[in-house]
Formats: C-alpha cells, sequence, structure tokens
C-alpha cells in the first residue's frame, strides 16, 4: 500500500528536492500497470495519483505509462510540472522504492554515442597506435559519434549475456566465432531529448531540447569490435546492450554544477565555438564499481566536448531530433591512473575483462544549491554466459 509521505530525509541524500528524478515504475498488485514516478530519498512519489488528487492541469501527461508524452511537452511545462512535484512531496502518495519494479522510463527513438574525452581517446589511441598519432586529425575539430542500436537499450538491473561474434587476433590466420573474450564496459552519461526538431539546434537552444541526465554503461566486446570496426564505426561490438538508468534527473537540477569545460586548443567552427556562450560542463561525479569494489572515479568535469556541443555536431546536417532521442558523452576519463571509465584503459589493453557473474554499477552525483547533492540514478548490470553455454 501506498505511504502518506515519506520519513525525513537523511542529510546529504542525494534524492532530495533538489534532484526528483523522473522514472515509471509497476507494483505488485498492479503489475501490468506502469506509472510515473518521482525518486525521493528511498521513496517514490506515484506521480499521476498525486496529479490527479490536486486537480493538475498536467494529470494527462502524468498518467502515460512512459515518460515520451511529458517528453514532448516542452521546457516550460517541464519547469510548471518540476515546481507541482516539489510542492506534492508533504502528501504523496508514495511506495517504499524496494517494493517497486523499475522500468526503461522512456521510448528510446534513436541513440548515439560520442567519444568526447580527451583523455579516453588519448589513452586508446596510444593502445592501438603505439607507434603514431593518438588522436585522429578531426578529433579536436568536431564530436566524434556514432549511430548506436535504440533496441537493445535496457534499463538499469537487465542482466546482459556475452556476446558472441566474430573475433581474429593479430595472430590469428583466420577469424574464429565464439563468446567475446574480451567484455568491457564504459562509464558514460546521457542526455535524453524531449522537444523534437527539424532543423540544426544551436547551442542556445541546447536547454530546450534536452529534458534531462542518466547514466550510462555502453557494454562493449573489445574482441569483435576489433576485428569489425576497420574501415567503419562500431556494430556487433556494441549494439548486444546498452544500459541505462532508471531515473532521468531533470536538466534543470544541475544549474549548480555548470562548469567550463577544458581549454581549446584548436579553432572551433562557429556552429561549435561555445567561448560566449553559458558553461556547458558538467561537474559529476561518477564511480565505477566491479562485484562491489571500486575500480574507478571518472570525472565527467573533464570532458572535452559539451553536450550542446554534441547535440549540435548531431543535427547540424539536417538530421532530425525525435522526443526519446538518447545521446551518450562516450566513455569518462580523467587524466589520473583512477579516473579511467573503462577495462580497456585499466590494464593497458591486457585485461583482465569481464568474467560470467561479473556485476558492474556506476553512481554518481553532481553538486547542487547550499552544498546539496545531485543524484543520478544508478546502473548496474550482471553478465550471464552466451547463448549456448554454461558458466564453469
Amino acid at each position: 500500500m501506498p505511504q502518506h509521505s515519506p520519513r525525513e530525509l537523511p542529510e546529504g541524500d542525494p534524492f532530495g528536492a533538489d534532484t526528483l528524478p523522473y522514472g515509471v515504475f509497476t507494483t505488485a498488485d498492479a503489475p501490468d500497470r506502469p506509472r510515473i514516478g518521482v525518486r525521493y530519498g528511498d521513496s517514490v512519489l506515484d506521480a499521476a495519483a498525486a496529479a490527479a488528487a490536486h486537480g493538475s492541469a498536467h494529470a494527462g501527461l502524468l498518467a502515460a505509462p512512459t515518460l515520451n508524452p511529458l517528453l514532448a511537452a516542452g521546457r516550460p511545462v517541464w519547469r510548471a510540472v518540476r515546481a507541482e512535484v516539489r510542492s506534492w512531496l508533504a502528501d504523496g502518495p508514495f511506495h517504499p522504492l524496494s517494493e517497486v519494479t523499475l522500468h526503461l522510463p522512456f521510448e528510446v527513438a534513436d541513440y548515439v554515442d560520442f567519444y568526447s574525452s580527451e583523455h579516453h581517446a588519448t589513452n586508446v589511441g596510444r593502445i592501438f597506435r603505439p607507434d603514431g598519432d593518438a588522436l585522429t586529425p578531426n578529433w579536436k575539430h568536431l564530436p566524434i559519434g556514432y549511430h548506436g542500436r535504440a533496441g537493445t537499450v535496457v534499463v538499469s538491473g537487465t542482466d546482459v549475456v556475452r556476446p558472441q561474434g566474430q573475433r581474429k587476433a593479430p595472430a590469428d590466420a583466420l577469424p574464429s566465432f565464439g563468446p567475446s573474450r574480451r567484455l568491457d564496459i564504459e562509464a558514460e552519461v546521457g542526455f535524453v531529448v524531449g522537444t523534437p526538431a527539424n532543423a540544426p539546434v544551436g547551442l542556445a537552444d541546447f536547454r530546450e531540447h534536452v529534458f534531462g541526465v542518466c547514466l550510462v554503461n555502453d557494454w562493449s566486446a573489445r574482441d569483435l569490435q576489433a576485428w569489425e570496426y576497420v574501415p567503419l564505426g562500431p556494430f556487433l561490438g556494441k549494439s548486444f546492450a546498452t544500459s541505462a538508468s532508471a531515473w532521468i534527473t531533470p536538466l534543470d537540477a544541475f544549474d549548480e554544477a555548470r562548469t567550463a569545460p577544458p581549454e581549446r586548443t584548436h579553432p572551433l567552427l562557429p556552429y561549435l565555438d561555445d567561448s560566449a556562450a553559458e558553461p556547458g560542463g558538467l561537474d559529476l561525479h561518477i564511480e565505477v564499481s566491479i562485484n562491489g569494489e571500486t575500480v574507478s572515479r571518472p570525472p565527467f568535469s573533464a570532458m572535452y566536448w559539451t553536450a550542446a556541443q554534441q547535440l549540435a555536431h548531431m543535427t547540424v546536417n539536417g538530421a532530425t531530433l525525435r522526443t526519446g532521442d538518447l545521446y551518450a558523452s562516450g566513455t569518462v576519463s580523467g587524466p589520473e591512473p583512477d579516473q579511467l571509465g573503462c577495462l580497456l584503459e585499466l590494464t593497458a589493453g591486457k585485461g583482465p575483462w569481464l568474467e560470467d557473474g561479473d556485476e558492474v554499477t556506476l553512481t554518481a552525483w553532481a553538486p547542487g544549491p547550499g552544498g546539496a547533492r545531485i543524484g543520478l540514478g544508478e546502473v548496474t548490470g550482471r553478465i550471464l554466459p552466451a547463448h549456448g553455454t554454461v558458466t564453469p
């Protein structure tokens, strides 16, 4: 049964009134009725029930089984609903977070993944091109990315089956087929598009189109990727699964976390030149753990290309923007050895890699008003054996 109101939040809880991320949940008594919820501490506000009880003009949007209608409604509505949600915190109704089932909160229209950490790109370049330039000539002139597979974006907590495919080590005469032997993670930050567009989206319009932020783990089969991606981009080595958080934290929650990106070392074309724009970086503190052990703390503030620049580049050729588009930052890595966002970097390409049964969890927070923390919903996934194989 829903609670009238949650217990008082402990000091420092990252899911307080300044965060209020949106998700979709079901309950044991209504497993076929997904509904929109807002996380508050370790409770979930039933947004549809609260909106109906208070006679909200936005009750219809909040009664939907996904966030997509709310996403499409635009920024003025996002801000109005967020203000209403704050006013409903005293009344509820709430459900204990531990007693609900969380679902992918929006229907993913398209998925794009970028490659925007200079530290990550440099480290990977040194591994793959030890005798050449670490960065490709275009890297500091445009945000490099690829179009991924929307249909295999899964919600946090979904098991990930080890992919199979072709792999060929340099010493092998011919490729072989089988389960990936070099399964990896990529700690990333995702941006969820609300308002669609049929024309290029300039840097100044970023806030009008991006609804919120979530954590993403872009699972990567490095052996499949290495064999297939020359001369084109990632394909089967990436498309088997991408895990996203069950909670989308509104972009407006990160106003205190805005920070200037790293200094640009190359001149930018006008559509990417953010020198006169509001600070486009975000001071997000990410933690990566495997089987409960922290292995890395990548700083998102070190990302060379910002989310606004990524969106501008993604649409500059006339590509349309749709409600529910998800685009991810690419692997987040910093300059220190304990700030690397994937096993490829953490082990200099030598492994060990993920084993069957391993569980990977990403968490993150950002600074908020008055010293508060703004939380991002965690992303967790456990590796299952490839189809047709059994765990030793």
